[in-house]
């Protein structure tokens, strides 16, 4: 069993900066590629960032510029770095674990709210 745990979501002030951390922990897989995603209510879920492990990421155009994916092959950790925030990033941010074999984890989420 996998669990994936996100971290680091809050309030922040349009133009602030947040960091968003994710773990994944368990046996029986390998780890191809993580991502975060976002929902906002009413709206589809769309993929905000994905970082595979050789590196390459891949970014929403929406947020291009402004957020930052990074992460830790050894602890199977990433990180989303948002500065410049806006209201309209305003979302529960999940985060997806990828592996070889194909399958997906995801975690429960964290909120971003970006309000003043």
């Amino acid at each position: 069993q996998v669990q994936v745990v996100e971290s680091g979501g809050g309030l922040v002030q349009p133009g602030g900066s947040l960091r968003l951390s994710c773990a994944a922990s368990g046996r029986g897989f390998s780890m191809y590629a993580m991502g975060w995603y976002r929902q906002a209510p009413g709206k589809q879920r769309e993929r905000v960032a994905i970082i595979t492990s050789s590196g390459g990421t891949n970014y929403a155009d929406s947020v291009k510029g402004r957020f930052t994916i990074s992460r830790e092959n050894a602890r199977n950790a990433v990180s989303l770095q948002m500065n410049s925030l806006k209201p309209e990033d305003t979302a529960v941010y999940l985060c997806q674990v990828v592996d070889w074999g194909g399958m997906d984890y995801w975690g429960k989420g964290t909120l971003v709210t970006v309000s003043s």
